[in-house]
Parts: C-alpha cells; structure tokens; sequence
C-alpha cells in the first residue's frame, strides 16, 4: 500500500477540507508521489459536493521547504523533459474550488511555487519565503519566475530570483504576496476562520469568480510558464547543475564551472 503523503480533512469546519502534506521528517519535500497524490486529491474533493472550499498545508516547522533534490540531483535534460514532473502542477492549477495555502515556517522552491499555485495565503508569523534554486545551478521551474513576477513585480522578483534569498512574513504581506499574518501557534485554526466566509458563498458563484480573476491573473503566464520550463530542463545538461546539486545533497558549497 502507497505512504499516505496527503492527509485529507473533509469536514474541518463545514464546507472547509484540509489537505496535510506529510512528509514531515524531509520538510515536505516535494517529491513525484507527492504532488500526484496532492492532484488526485484534489480531484477527489472537487467531486465533492459538501466540500466548497479548500486548505492546504504543512506543519508549523515547513510548509515545504522545497523539491526533493536527491530525486532530481542525477538526471539529464532528457530525462526531465519525458517525465515532465510539471504536468501534475497544471493539474493542480485547474482546481476550480478555492484554495487556500496556510504556511508556517519554510515555503522555499517548489514550497513557494505550490503557496502561490494557491489562490491566497495566509502565513504564520515563522514563514518564510524564497525561490533558492540558483543557489543549486538552476532556475524556478514550477512557475517561480512568473507567478513570483506577477505578485510582486519585476524588480523585487529578480532580486529573491537571482540571489536566492529568503524574506519573512512580514515582508512577503508588505510585498503583496500573503493576505494575513497569524501566531505559529494557531496558524492553522486562524487559516480555517479565513476561509470560513467563503465556504458559506454559492460554490457556482465561488467557481465563476476564481475563474474570473484567474483570467486576469493569468493572461499569457501559459507562455511564460512553458519558457521557464524548457530553461529548467535545459539546465539539467549542464555541469553546474550536476555540480550544485551534488553540492546540497553532500552538504558542501558548491563549485560552479559554468558550463
């Protein structure tokens, strides 16, 4: 029997479903079990007819603290474009309830990319966020660089995106990333009382406005998004790649070649 890496709450509160991710002792990492049993999910709870909204999370130590480096670390451009790890997001993406990610602690990398795969955040006074993949010889591949640029704006995306930087709660809501900001210790109970006037919404009128505002929100991020992607896989052909990633997983700095 497949490790249960999303644990599911249908009835949380009425109308609200929270979605754990659980891989606890790897900061949730976001690994290709993972993120399959998060799609499958999802498409269960949008056939769900007691269910209008819903929750994602982690734990109050990381959201996500990232992808799974280690399952990625060995292998080529080839590789990665014929596994395609990014066509289970799009699946995520046309979720047509609301979904709210509440973070505490790390949502780093692909941790970031899935809080703003969400269509709001709400984040505990401990989160931080950032897009550090430079820091291992590649780029955001899971939207970063698009959806960062359009909550933030240019100039402040190519500074977390080029250094690799983290920024805290505070910063991310001044920012216009997170809605709300709430105590660690209820991070998770204050995401379920943020939710609660929507679930009480009509769940068509609720379909309808995420389908609206997304279209606003994401005209022309489909090109943007299959640009990026080829980047990322490009970059599995280099030695820096190889090198950066080999780097983390051997707890060392990294020496970059470029090439």
């Amino acid at each position: 029997m497949a490790e249960e890496l999303i644990l599911v709450e249908r009835q949380a509160r009425p109308g609200i479903a929270v979605l754990r991710l659980n891989r606890p002792a790897d900061l949730n990492a976001l690994n290709l079990e993972l993120m399959t049993q998060l799609r499958d999910r999802l498409q269960e709870l949008e056939q769900d007819a007691d269910v209008r909204i819903c929750v994602l999370t982690g734990n109050e130590r990381a959201f996500a603290a990232g992808a799974d480096i280690k399952q990625m670390a060995g292998r080529t451009a080839v590789d990665m474009w014929q596994i395609d790890q990014f066509a289970i997001w799009d699946g995520i993406r046309r979720f047509k309830k609301p979904l709210i990610a509440a973070v505490s602690g790390f949502a780093l990398g692909g941790g970031c990319e899935l809080a703003m795969l969400c269509d709001m955040i709400v984040a505990s006074d401990t989160a931080q966020f950032g897009q550090p993949e430079i820091k291992i010889g590649v780029i955001p591949g899971a939207g970063g660089t698009q959806r960062l640029t359009r909550a933030i704006g240019k100039a402040r995306a190519m500074e977390l995106v080029m250094s690799g930087r983290f920024i805290d709660a505070v910063t991310a809501e001044r920012w216009g990333l997170v809605n709300k900001i709430v105590p660690a210790s209820t991070y998770l109970e204050e995401a379920l009382r943020f939710a609660q006037p929507f679930a009480q919404m009509s769940p068509l009128a609720l379909r309808a406005a995420k389908e609206a505002v997304n279209g606003a929100y994401e005209n022309h991020l489909q090109e943007g998004l299959l640009q990026e992607r080829r980047n990322f896989y490009l970059l599995f052909s280099s030695e820096d790649q190889k090198e950066g990633m080999a780097a983390f997983v051997e707890k060392r700095k990294p020496e970059w070649k470029g090439r």
